[in-house]
């Protein structure tokens, strides 16, 4: 089976080709440029480089949130485009599922944490000991928050997501048992997205009913709601 897995739901944008159990080509992207920039000329270029007629793939992997709004719409809008021009499905991939899938095989609790601004991060807690097990809800909560509930666990934690630059203080004086993944697996990698999208084939679905996770309401939306409020 032949997957090219999208991601650009955070700082970083990749993508990916990943056959059966083996990567074949990722490219990663984690600068200034704005996803819309960089996504479509990665995935040319990635093709290029393999040899790829994208109609060769089996399915379309793309991260489906939680994130930024703009890059989780960037990257559905990709997503749905080749879809739709190529006449395959896509297989939706949890970001936070994604981001666990980098330091699967842990024997203490992994931790995503996109940062959400205000203080907020995106996150969920799992159990990678054995796969990839979520226990708890996919969440937007208060940094300190997340950390109270982790700590009650009992067994330390390892974070990891753009999260951990914005909250690495908090997070050391919080428990000596927390602990941060390497450099090279703490941003969104769609080589993880392709590899836990062979898992979830059976999940694949046409391009027009692809959703999106978002959790919280836009800043557009939020700002909006508040202006209303102030005129009332």
């Amino acid at each position: 089976m032949k997957i090219l897995s999208l991601d650009a739901t955070g700082l970083a944008a990749g993508c990916a080709v990943v056959d059966d159990n083996k990567t074949v080509a990722e490219f990663t992207v984690n600068y200034k440029k704005t996803h819309s920039q960089t996504l479509m000329p990665m995935i040319e270029n990635m093709c290029d480089l393999i040899e790829l007629d994208l109609s060769e793939i089996d399915y379309i992997a793309c991260t489906c949130g939680p994130g930024s709004f703009t890059g989780l719409r960037i990257g559905a809008a990709t997503a749905k485009g080749l879809a739709h021009g190529l006449g395959k499905k896509i297989i939706p991939v949890p970001t936070l599922d994604a981001l666990a899938y980098n330091i699967a095989g842990c024997s203490v609790p992994v931790v995503p944490i996109m940062d959400a601004r205000r203080n907020q991060v995106y996150t969920a807690v799992y159990d990678t000991s054995a796969g990839i097990k979520r226990l708890s809800e996919y969440m937007a909560c208060d940094i300190s928050c997340l950390l109270e509930e982790v700590a009650s666990i009992g067994k330390g934690a390892i974070f990891l997501g753009d999260g951990v630059p914005v909250f690495r203080d908090i997070i050391s004086s919080f428990s000596d048992g927390f602990k941060f993944a390497p450099v090279s697996c703490n941003m969104q990698r769609a080589a993880s997205v392709g590899a836990l999208a062979l898992e979830m084939s059976n999940t694949a679905v046409d391009c027009d009913s692809f959703d999106i996770i978002y959790l919280r309401k836009s800043q557009a939306e939020r700002e909006r709601e508040e202006r209303l409020k102030d005129t009332l």
